[in-house]
């Protein structure tokens, strides 16, 4: 290689040539080849690009009509599930507020029942107390009579002055007292 380099600088005729700059038959060739290139693109390919490029549009077009489809469906799904929320929190508080008006019934109720026993209750207490106090009347009643009838024959069969008539109703008094007790 080193011998070219140098048979060419003894004859002085080598010029260099441009590395930016090709020579005319490559830039000939290259536009030709360039022109059948782009007829064969422009013939075959652009309308397959074109057709494609329509495809892809028309393909997101769709997919964003679909989205604001579900997205009008998410949003009336929420609008129902938010009321459907409203209407568990009025049943709910519907339920609370007939459970409490049952328990204050329940409650009336069984105040209204346990007056009614205790008056009950006193009103047997209350005849029970009549009936004893009828029962010791009628003792007491028994009693006095059978003591009268003793003290009658007692007065009978003397005659009283007045100790003797003392001295007896006090005796009748101690056992009119004792039986009581």
């Amino acid at each position: 290689m080193t011998l070219a380099v140098l048979f060419a600088e003894a004859h002085g005729d080598v010029q260099a040539k441009n590395p930016i700059l090709p020579e005319t038959k490559e830039l000939i060739w290259g536009g030709i080849a360039f022109l059948i290139v782009f007829s064969l693109l422009a013939w075959k390919a652009w309308p397959a690009i074109r057709q494609a490029l329509a495809d892809r549009e028309a393909r997101i077009r769709a997919d964003l009509e679909r989205a604001e489809q579900a997205k009008a469906e998410a949003e009336g799904v929420l609008a129902d599930y938010q009321r459907q929320l409203a209407e568990a929190r009025n049943e709910a508080g519907r339920i609370i507020e007939e459970a409490r008006q049952a328990a204050d019934q329940v409650r009336r109720d069984l105040i209204a029942r346990a007056e009614a026993e205790a008056a009950e209750m006193r009103r047997r207490a209350a005849e029970d107390i009549r009936l004893a106090s009828e029962r010791a009347m009628a003792d007491l009643q028994s009693r006095v009579a059978e003591l009268s009838i003793e003290l009658a024959e007692k007065i009978v069969e003397r005659s009283l002055d007045r100790e003797t008539q003392m001295a007896l109703i006090e005796n009748y008094i101690n056992q009119v007292g004792s039986a009581s007790s």
